[in-house]
């Protein structure tokens, strides 16, 4: 019987690891980031995105940060929900933890409107989660 381990997978298989050392995002409520999108006819979703992307840069010091996010989200904003369910996963990755939101999950922009709300409530939620269990105030 051999104890032999199989091979590591290749290295651009495998999930960032160890702990990140930035600083750690704020929770958002999510009715309120919802209701402040619609009474401003989408322009806070800008905000929020700038915000999302800022947080996981200064978190990681990994990402494409608040203004190129701004940028991709203006020009072709469907990439900004596989961008922001990858990097959300990938911070979940980080700490070793199973993500609760995958990069597919961007796949919610082709049913407009409520595959957008059903999109930005799972990611806000690993979000907030992520955040809480690392120090933060929930929202």
């Amino acid at each position: 019987m051999s104890t032999e381990l199989p091979p590591p997978p290749p290295p651009h298989l495998q999930p960032p690891t160890g702990p990140s050392v930035g600083v750690v995002g704020q929770p958002k409520s999510i009715g309120k980031v919802i209701l402040l999108s619609i009474v401003t006819l989408g322009i806070y979703t800008y905000i929020w995105t700038w915000r999302t992307h800022e947080e996981y840069k200064r978190y990681t010091a990994d990402g494409v940060g608040g203004w190129l996010g701004v940028v991709i989200y203006f020009l072709i904003s469907p990439v900004t929900m596989f961008l922001i369910a990858n990097e959300t996963q990938k911070l979940y990755q980080r700490e070793n933890e199973i993500p609760p939101v995958r990069t597919i999950l961007g796949l919610w922009f082709l049913l407009p409107l409520i595959g957008n709300i059903i999109w930005y409530v799972k990611v806000q939620n690993a979000l907030n989660a992520f955040w809480v269990k690392r120090g933060a105030q929930p929202a």
